[in-house]
């Protein structure tokens, strides 16, 4: 479906050279698109984006979300029918240390892409990629709906409520008459091989058994939304096409596992060391440190009815692959050939 869909069309990606800006150009590359990305270098001597082999399939430009004429320039030569906006400051802890530079990315880096849009003409269908911390978190034990407010707490979900609410008025400014559609997806936790950020649970276990170190789990009782990279990544290719098609379809959309498929990170961590094997053990640490939700959860029937996606892989699955992909890494494996034959199994699922 997507191969059909994709072939030739002009796609542009912030963010490409993140852990799942990198996933995504992969899928659209295998789809036949033609990839232009805009990011800042990849970062560390561990990258996705150099492991997975990108750059030489794509138009790679390195650039940073803030600079409205640089953007326009890659904006202006790719002349995109679909955009992906990712380009973000991800990390939680990082926006306790630098609030400014979170809201820049986060907030003007989205007014930036969406300006590029509104004035270049060319774009269909356009996704901004924001997260399930954009709710004010009431410590429900249930989901959260696309209705309920955004407020989030920290200066990182915070910038990516404000990132929400800048689309929604560019979509009711400027967007009214239907001509590019424009939607915004709350993905839940993603997790995922080739995720080698710090102060992530995955990673953080993935660098632990290989210090030969126990894992430090911070808020053990901590409930989260955990899927696959590849089941948000599925859904933003699906709206991004179903929109294109069918502009009536553009809105908010949540995206994540059942509510029955939320883990804590006990839960998580545990079955990490089980998939991973001899040497993988966890301890609880100090938990000290900015504040942090107890619980979060999303309520996914929205983009259920209307588009039909679910979640492919169940949490179990989505940890053991996982697994299988950070252990074929580390044995030497061929990443692109792994992760082709990992989008494989998990499109036939």
């Amino acid at each position: 479906m997507f191969e059909e869909f994709f072939r030739g069309k002009r796609v542009l990606i912030t963010g490409h050279t993140g852990f799942k800006g990198s996933w995504l150009s992969t899928l659209l590359t295998l789809a036949g698109a033609e990839v232009t990305g805009f990011a800042l270098p990849p970062q560390g001597k561990n990258n996705l984006f150099a492991l997975a082999g990108i750059e030489p399939k794509i138009r790679s430009v390195y650039g940073d979300i803030r600079d409205f004429s640089a953007l326009k320039r890659t904006f202006d030569a790719a002349k995109p029918e679909l955009v992906f906006h990712l380009a973000a400051q991800p990390i939680v802890r990082e926006s306790y240390r630098d609030p400014v530079g979170t809201y820049q990315t986060n907030v003007m880096g989205t007014v930036h892409i969406l300006e590029c849009a509104r004035q270049a003409g060319c774009v269909r269908s356009f996704l901004n990629v924001t997260t399930d911390k954009v709710y004010e978190n009431r410590g429900w034990s249930w989901g959260y709906r696309e209705m309920d407010r955004l407020n989030g707490f920290d200066p990182y979900s915070n910038s990516k409520s404000c990132s929400e609410l800048v689309t929604d008025s560019y979509r009711n400014s400027f967007f009214a008459d239907g001509t590019v559609a424009i939607s915004t997806a709350r993905a839940g936790n993603v997790i995922g091989g080739g995720d080698f950020s710090p102060d992530r649970i995955i990673p953080d276990c993935v660098r632990a058994v290989q210090a030969g170190k126990a894992i430090s789990i911070r808020s053990p009782k901590s409930v989260r939304p955990y899927q696959h990279v590849l089941d948000p990544l599925y859904a933003y290719l699906l709206i991004a096409k179903r929109q294109y098609e069918d502009g009536g379809l553009a809105g908010s959309y949540n995206v994540g596992p059942e509510s029955c498929g939320c883990l804590t990170t006990e839960e998580l961590v545990n079955l990490f060391c089980r998939f991973w094997g001899e040497g993988a053990h966890w301890e609880p640490v100090d938990q000290s440190g900015p504040h942090e939700d107890a619980v979060l959860k999303l309520e996914c029937s929205k983009i259920s009815a209307v588009l039909g996606w679910s979640p492919k892989w169940t949490p179990d699955r989505a940890v053991e692959e996982t697994v299988r992909w950070y252990q074929a890494w580390q044995s030497g494996r061929d990443v692109p050939a792994f992760m082709e034959a990992q989008i494989k199994e998990f499109l036939e699922s």
